[in-house]
């Protein structure tokens, strides 16, 4: 061992106590990285004993038993699946499998079954399972099959997210006669660290552990947790390392053994969090310690480890789950807000750890994750027909009465005072939860009655997608045609100039004092092609506004006439040209266009783009597209880069955030992205852009065709002040899968704005007064 080890192990054993708990909540606050508020994370699970036959035989456990107590070695198929569903339906997002040790070495009755289906050994039919399991309920399976080798863990790779192995302790002498791992084989240390090994060598992000009280030294205690420290210093494969107690239980060897003290516990706890690098979770099981659950927070973990909704824990059954309600409220007490998360954790999730999941079981893995790659919180997405989560004097439900964090605060503050929010600010705001999250959206609120008053606008307005033809690959898109993507929900289509100033004045004739004209980037069209259908529009509608043609439509003009944009935007603007809106910008963050929309405009460019236009008379729309493969850090730089191009400018008439409408969307279908926003994350969106863009755009629009009229009802209380427009013949987030229609009454847009005592008021495109004589507030 080396020198500075022994020396920390000194220093961990003879710290006191109270000294040591507050080194460890120390460094679990600085465990998630700058801006991301502490929480306490737990995985919702159901629990597959798919066999209790072991070859080793543990004194201290219950688990383990012979082929003559079962009806047989292993669950059947039918069995696991049966269990699964029901934790599907309940809600759960994880299956544990749990097992002994290949018990086929030790016992015949086992052999014979698995030889009976097709199987050599129990990890075969392990795999199997998980395979079923995973493609049949979507659930993701976490096993825990015992010591495995390298090429085990490789075959689980495309079936089961995470692995686990608990090292319980290097002490060698508990193998000795008398002692607790006399008779097991596979507890002797050097055979568990070399099975972790090969799940570091294997890419397989892994639990692992150490049980305290089972006769180690207080030394041996530290040395595990040292031993744990360098397998992930060498891999970084350890997502989590568990503190488990042991409890006696009766009918065990060990019945009438001692346990641990509370101290010894919470020492061993507190080491850990120390020792441990900070992205490595410290968990501690919630249902041996149900009278200590504060004293555990305490000592510096940060996970409750799987609870289940539907089984109980076969290995400890005498200590049923805490109700997650309780759990919820101990946590919240203690400022540290309980939050579900999949059975692999976040960094291994994202792009940055694509390494970690193997191409078939991510996009299991990705349909059950929110943007920080923890689970999402309820069923609905974007575009679905459900009701959103809440209500609507309530968007993210009940309150949270516990404590909010003085750091969120203070960016409130900071927020309401107008001052540029950095972008760690801004990602705090989007990563609260529970009374964090309450009071960022209680804020935003207060901001939007202070500037925008508590009328909800609204501008009456038909689309005009006059081709859904398009060069381009977006992955996201499910509204644009090419011969290769020919074949979802339409068909490609292009319409002539009198088809489309037919449209404009059926918009007029039926009160519309603005039409919004955008495209597919045509393989024909020229700079000359949008002046035409603009002149096409003004010809037939000399008074009605056009707000058209999307940053890469204007910049794909320019370029066909060999123009600077600046001399194309201001023909089109002499052409009668009014507005464009701010669509194409998606993501500004060049790392995530680079895959969704490689060939699109980059985030450079595109604000160019509108920054001209605002220079040239022309103001815009801004918008962000959110919900599939970026982070909320990726939406902070977003509503920075619009803040500073709105104060360079001044030209944006309101932001737009428009989520995810996955259903149809090409990269969704092939498993390449998440489900859309969580509820949680659309109304933050919402009320964190009322709060960013403070003293820069004061207009945050929702899109109701996306939300649901419920939906953005509900985000009029989180700083929304403009429900945007009626939408007649929306076509876009209609292919892409939406269920919420293609047009709004005024009627249903004023039900919206009372249902949150507000007053509805038509607006024109520009936020200006609608002349009593056009005004429509009646439109069918």
């Amino acid at each position: 061992m080396a020198r500075d080890d022994s020396a920390l192990i000194t220093r961990l054993l003879s710290t006191p106590l109270e000294d040591l708990l507050a080194e460890a909540r120390a460094c679990r606050g600085t465990r998630q990285g700058p801006g991301t508020p502490a929480r306490m994370t737990y995985s919702p699970k159901v629990f597959i004993p798919l066999t209790r036959l072991c070859t080793d035989v543990c004194h201290y456990c219950t688990f383990a038993t012979t082929p003559s107590r079962l009806e047989a070695p292993y669950l059947s198929e039918d069995e696991v699946l049966a269990i699964a569903r029901a934790g599907a339906e309940a809600g759960c997002k994880e299956a544990l499998f749990t097992l002994g040790d290949a018990p086929e070495r030790r016992y015949s009755a086992a052999r014979e079954w698995l030889a009976e289906r097709g199987f050599a050994r129990t990890i075969d039919y392990v795999r199997h399972c998980a395979e079923r399991v995973l493609k049949e309920t979507g659930l993701l399976p976490h096993v825990n099959a015992g010591v495995l080798g390298e090429e085990d863990y490789l075959m689980l790779r495309p079936v089961a997210a995470s692995v686990g192995l608990m090292l319980e302790s290097t002490s060698e002498r508990l193998l000795e006669k008398g002692m607790c791992h006399h008779g097991s084989p596979d507890k002797l240390p050097a055979v568990r660290l070399a099975s972790l090994e090969a799940a570091g060598r294997a890419s397989v992000p892994t639990t692992s552990g150490v049980l305290i009280g089972i006769g180690e030294a207080p030394e041996d205690r530290i040395e595990a947790l040292i031993a744990l420290r360098d397998l992930h210093a060498a891999h970084g494969h350890l997502q989590e390392v568990i503190v488990q107690n042991f409890c006696p239980k009766p009918g065990t060897k060990m019945s009438g053994a001692d346990e641990a003290t509370e101290a010894d516990f919470l020492r061993v706890i507190a080491a850990a969090r120390i020792i441990l690098p900070g992205e490595v979770s410290v968990q501690a099981p919630p249902n041996l310690n149900d009278e200590r659950l504060a004293e555990l927070i305490d000592a510096g973990i940060d996970d409750w480890g799987g609870i289940s909704p539907v089984t109980l824990d076969h290995v400890n059954p005498e200590a049923p789950w805490p109700e997650v309600e309780q759990l919820a409220a101990v946590c919240a007490k203690a400022g540290l807000p309980l939050v579900e998360r999949l059975t692999v954790y976040p960094r291994y999730i994202g792009s940055a750890g694509s390494e970690w999941l193997d191409p078939a079981i991510r996009p299991a893995v990705l349909k059950l994750a929110d943007a920080e790659g923890l689970a999402r919180d309820s069923r609905w997405s974007p575009g679905v027909a459900d009701k959103a989560p809440g209500s609507v004097l309530m968007p993210l439900g009940r309150r949270d009465h516990g404590p909010v964090a003085s750091r969120i605060h203070r960016i409130l503050d900071r927020a309401a005072s107008g001052a540029s929010l950095g972008e760690d600010e801004i990602v705090s705001l989007f990563a609260t939860r529970g009374a964090a999250a309450q009071a960022v959206v209680e804020a935003a609120d207060a901001l939007r009655a202070e500037v925008r008053g508590d009328t909800v606008t609204y501008v009456v307005n038909r689309n005009i997608n006059y081709t859904n033809i398009c060069t381009h690959a977006c992955s996201f898109c499910a509204f644009s045609k090419t011969s290769i993507k020919a074949g979802f929900r339409d068909k490609p289509y292009n319409l002539d100039l009198d088809e489309v100033a037919g449209r404009a004045r059926e918009a007029v004739e039926r009160g519309a004092t603005e039409v919004c004209l955008q495209g597919g980037i045509h393989p024909s069209y020229t700079g000359e092609t949008y002046l035409s259908i603009l002149r096409a529009v003004k010809d037939a509608c000399p008074d009605l506004h056009v707000h058209a043609f999307s940053p890469l439509e204007v910049s794909q003009g320019a370029r066909t006439l060999d123009m600077p944009v600046a001399d194309y935007l201001a023909m089109l603007r002499d052409a009668g040209l009014g507005s464009l809106p701010g669509t194409a910008a998606e993501i500004l963050c060049d790392d995530i266009r680079a895959q969704i929309c490689p060939d699109k405009l980059t985030s450079e460019e595109w604000l160019d783009v509108v920054g001209t236009a605002h220079r040239v008379g022309l103001p815009t729309t801004s918008t962000i597209m959110f919900g599939h493969l970026e982070g909320i850090e990726h939406w902070a730089r977003h509503l920075l880069a619009l803040r500073n191009l709105q104060l360079d400018t001044g030209g944006i008439t309101e932001f737009v955030p428009l989520p995810l409408v996955h259903m149809e969307a090409p990269f969704y279908r092939r498993g390449q992205c998440r489900k859309g926003p969580t509820w949680r994350e659309a109304v933050l969106m919402h009320a964190v852009a009322r709060l960013a863009l403070h003293g820069a755009i004061d207009s945050i629009q929702c899109s109701w065709v996306k939300l649901g009229m419920d939906g953005a009802a509900a985000v009029l209380m989180a700083g929304c002040n403009d429900l945007g427009g009626v939408l007649m013949d929306e076509s876009i987030s209609r292919a892409a899968g939406a269920a919420h229609g293609q047009m709004a009454t005024a009627d249903d847009l004023r039900t919206a704005a009372e249902s949150v005592g507000r007053t509805l008021k038509q607006r024109t495109t520009l936020y200006g007064d609608v002349a009593s004589s056009v005004r429509s507030d009646e439109m069918a």
